[in-house]
């Protein structure tokens, strides 16, 4: 049974997921960094909130760990090239609290234009100063949105309702999404100049970073408010104090900041701006969707492989890792036997799908050969690293798609370029089963068993007979034989699948056939 440690707090609901689910879930809380390292050593799995930090220091101890599981969307507490580079999958919940962030930012916008908190601070000092807080009707006014994916269109649409006009900045808009959500798609800079508030939903990248900086303030209209419910970084906090203290914008409200936990900021203590502590996801109902989503696309990963907002690796659904587990079986023997007879330095690796294999989800087939290939020279490669391992080492990964042969109506094919030579080899399946149907351009049909010579041989009379002898002389029983030559008298390669492994004496005597250019010994599991 999966383990998976849970040193965040979650919902009680979520550790019933995962036992439901048939993983073992513990809970700890408030761990210190040495001794979450100590811990983590015995656990395939670790779901986290937001406080808990996954380093390459905790990476580094935790050898069985296969996937870090993010209750909620951002993954600041996470090294996601740490994770990529180790194996480790990192999943987060885009979509759990997305209406209850994008509700955060509505009270927001209406706090702002009515002055709220500071109304309430007042009411409750004893004060009547009904004429200080004197507000901004929102009707007809234009909403600016940097980011229109899933929160921010949330948020448009809620806007829209009150009698807002909404315009919208998202390089990912495209025009027909923006028709759907009858919103204005435009350019940053035609944003900042005719929004009178400007809400902010994109994650914090070196594009984003303070994409709300002194220059992007001076070209906003003056009057004009800022909401920040998405991400620290995105608003250059110094360049706000200066415009809020000048006069030049009217109110900023922000539940992100640059630093978290937040105890020090130059805006704290301004009339104009109120702060909130990250609360865009801290409902009841969120907490309870995110925990529970988490423990679903933990538990879905471990037992059935199913992968599911996955951030460094491509997305398979339960039913598509049923659907696909023929061809993963394919893709991995067909990666081992590459691996395995190879070497030298890769220099290329050229994936093939051909015929009705181009129309599956290729990416974790792709990612499956790519990590039995290379497992043969590197440690610790996965389906999760493998791309990145490949692209550390130079190693030039490329995939095609065609239509395919009239001989096969579906292929997957593996080209390994190295220093010394060029080989390639495809499979198919036989019904659910993998089977080998060309090896260096050479036709045949084999099965993949557990153990297997590969024998490079001439095209002559006598080699099978004197194959067979040396091998029944060493006491190896021969299971299966499959021959194919490319033309009469030349290249020829014969598999042979055996009932146990060869010794070294075995192989040697196979090899000192003057016949036999070559013997190598291959195990599948």
């Amino acid at each position: 049974m999966p383990k998976v440690l849970i040193s965040d707090s979650l919902s009680t609901q979520a550790v019933e997921t995962f036992k439901r689910l048939g993983v073992e879930p513990t809970v700890v809380s408030k761990l210190t960094v040495e001794e979450l390292e100590d811990m983590i050593v015995d656990f395939d799995g670790l779901a986290v909130r937001s406080a808990t930090k996954v380093t390459p220091s905790l990476l580094a101890k935790a050898k069985k760990l296969k996937v870090v599981g993010r209750a909620g969307i951002g993954i600041d507490n996470i090294d996601l090239d740490a994770s990529t580079s180790a194996g480790v999958l990192v999943m987060n919940t885009p979509f759990g609290n997305a209406m209850t962030t994008a509700e955060h930012a509505i009270a927001m916008m209406f706090a702002l234009a009515r002055h709220i908190p500071q109304a309430s601070a007042s009411t409750h000092a004893g004060k009547w100063e009904k004429s200080k807080f004197l507000g901004t009707e929102l009707n007809g006014k234009t909403l600016g949105l940097i980011g229109a994916g899933n929160i921010g269109s949330i948020v448009a649409k809620k806007a829209l309702g009150l009698g807002l006009k909404v315009s919208a900045y998202d390089p990912f808009l495209t025009a027909e999404r923006a028709k759907e959500l009858h919103i204005k798609k435009v350019e940053l800079d035609d944003l900042l100049s005719s929004a009178d508030i400007i809400t902010l939903h994109v994650p914090k990248t070196p594009d984003t970073s303070n994409i709300i900086n002194a220059t992007a303030i001076n070209k906003m209209k003056k009057g004009a408010m800022i909401i920040n419910c998405a991400r620290g970084g995105l608003v250059d906090e110094v360049a706000l104090k200066a415009a809020l203290d000048s006069g030049y914008l009217a109110g900023a409200a922000l539940d992100v900041f640059e630093v978290e936990p937040a105890k020090d900021n130059p805006l704290f203590g301004m009339e104009q701006v109120i702060c909130t502590p990250h609360l865009g996801a801290s409902t009841t109902e969120a907490q309870e969707k995110v925990a529970i989503q988490i423990a679903e696309q933990m538990s879905d990963f471990l037992i059935e492989g199913a992968i599911t907002n996955a951030l460094n690796a491509p997305s398979l659904s339960a039913a598509e890792a049923a659907q696909l587990g023929p061809h993963l079986r394919l893709a991995e023997n067909l990666g081992e036997f590459a691996g395995q007879l190879t070497n030298d330095e890769i220099k290329e690796i050229e994936i093939s799908f051909e015929g009705e294999a181009r129309e599956l989800n290729t990416d974790p087939l792709q990612q499956t050969i790519l990590a039995a290939l290379l497992r043969r020279q590197l440690t610790a490669v996965n389906r999760v690293n493998a791309l990145a391992m490949a692209a550390d080492r130079g190693i030039k990964v490329s995939v095609t798609k065609t239509v395919g042969s009239k001989d096969y109506s579906s292929q997957i094919g593996v080209r390994v370029v190295t220093t010394a030579k060029d080989r390639h080899v495809k499979g198919t399946l036989f019904g659910d089963h993998p089977r080998l149907t060309d090896v260096k351009g050479i036709k045949l049909e084999s099965e993949f068993s557990n153990h297997m010579l590969y024998i490079a041989n001439e095209d002559v009379p006598g080699v099978v007979g004197a194959m067979g002898n040396a091998l029944a002389a060493n006491q190896i029983n021969i299971a299966q034989f499959h021959l194919g030559r490319q033309d009469q008298g030349g290249d020829a390669v014969a598999l042979v699948s055996i009932d146990a492994a060869p010794s070294a004496a075995a192989i040697a005597a196979i090899e000192s056939l003057p016949q036999i250019r070559h013997a190598t010994y291959l195990q599948f599991v």
